[in-house]
């Protein structure tokens, strides 16, 4: 495992669009599909990472609590499946079952859409206003596997809280940390 920060994608950059199977439903899910009247946010997941298991259930408790506002949620995982077994699309499936998770779960399997959201780690946060440009970027919280700090997603559900009342995003927005998206050789 490798602590790897995000890139931090400039603020105001549109949502780049993508197409993908749900690892779920096996049905195709586009951007389009995902959008949120109010905003959108893509995160870059996967299975085995310690680091994403660790804010699993308030990611589910996250998208439950804001998309009755208006929001809408995916999650993608671009790994490299050949070394990284564990994170195959049918152990997708189970682990989005088994983790209750109510937004797609996508598979990148090109990792083209990594590369195009500058994806960098596991997890990885985009918040898209409803004009789809990008208004937060980085971590959920302050919590980390063994920091001791409780995961509440205050960082994302800030961000998310400006869009519903109409306020500026911080500026001060802080990368997220995780493991390293297991690129293709």
């Amino acid at each position: 495992m490798s602590l790897t920060p995000s890139t931090m994608l400039p603020l105001g950059t549109i949502a780049p669009a993508f197409t993908l199977i749900d690892t779920v439903t096996k049905n195709s899910i586009s951007l389009k599909d995902v959008r949120g009247k109010k905003g959108t946010v893509v995160m870059f997941i996967c299975n085995h990472c310690p680091f994403v298991k660790h804010v699993n259930q308030e990611l589910v408790r996250m998208c439950n609590d804001y998309r009755v506002t208006g929001f809408g949620f995916v999650a993608i995982s671009s790994n490299d499946i050949v070394n990284y077994p564990q994170d195959a699309p049918e152990l997708m499936w189970k682990n989005a079952r088994d983790e209750g998770y109510p937004f797609p779960y996508l598979y990148d399997e090109t990792q083209s859409v990594a590369k195009a959201y500058h994806a960098a780690c596991t997890p990885d946060f985009y918040l898209f206003d409803d004009e789809l440009k990008l208004v937060y970027r980085g971590q959920l919280d302050n919590s980390r596997p063994g920091n001791g700090i409780p995961v509440n997603g205050r960082d994302l559900r800030e961000a998310m809280d400006a869009i519903l009342s109409n306020n500026p995003q911080h500026t001060d927005q802080k990368p997220s940390m995780g493991c390293n998206i297991k690129w293709k050789s």
